[in-house]
């Protein structure tokens, strides 16, 4: 099962180009490799996020944003044919949530969108965000920004949120694919990292209440 989800997302089909934000023969590198090792191994998820011993929590969370933004590429790019401005003219969580993309800049107000269009956007939000050296240094020794924080909940917030429109509107196609215990293992990776280190606010949680108690209990 763990080398089966390692193949399923290092498959080349993603939504945007992955990301490697992570330089080999850094300290990084090997948190990483570290944290994808455990992973694989199939060790339990809640032992799994937690930070290690005598490691930097800043070099262990943009480890982890860098690895769930390619999983989530990955998740994407299977049901993207499949959300399209037809079927999903707004991005939404069910009749209950939709979410609203602001930017600051195209969108200076709260506007809504086609799923497809706020999922690229979002992801290209996400993307500039890695790529930014002042906020994600890729030298060891340099350090974060003082608002490194609040970026990262910002960004896994906005990430948790394709979660809930592939979880409520594409999910068929992912247990058609034979992908849900895959994706079930990503979110719940995702959800104990969050959960470990506060950086998603529990009324974004919402959305995924019942699945978050049936499959992270």
């Amino acid at each position: 099962m763990a080398s089966s989800f390692s193949n399923f997302f290092s498959r080349d089909k993603t939504f945007k180009q992955k990301k490697k934000n992570i330089i080999e023969g850094t300290l990084r590198y090997d948190l990483h490799k570290r944290a994808n090792a455990s992973l694989n191994q199939g060790f339990n998820l809640r032992s799994v996020v937690k930070l290690p011993d005598s490691e930097d929590l800043n070099d262990w969370i943009a480890v982890h944003v860098v690895d769930f933004f390619n999983r989530i590429n990955v998740i994407y790019g299977i049901v993207n044919e499949y959300c399209t401005p037809e079927t999903c003219p707004t991005m939404s969580g069910g009749q209950k949530y939709e979410y609203k993309w602001c930017d600051g800049v195209k969108y200076k107000k709260p506007t809504s969108l086609p799923a497809p269009t706020y999922i690229s956007y979002l992801m290209d939000w996400v993307e500039s965000q890695i790529n930014n050296e002042n906020i994600f240094p890729v030298e060891v020794g340099v350090a974060f920004p003082k608002n490194y924080n609040s970026i990262v909940k910002k960004i896994l917030t906005r990430l948790f949120r394709v979660f809930v429109h592939v979880y409520i509107h594409h999910f068929d196609v992912l247990t058609d694919m034979g992908a849900e215990p895959h994706i079930n293992t990503c979110y719940k990776h995702f959800y104990y990292f969050v959960a470990e280190f506060n950086l998603v606010e529990k009324k974004e949680l919402e959305p995924l209440k019942e699945l978050t108690c049936r499959i992270c209990s």
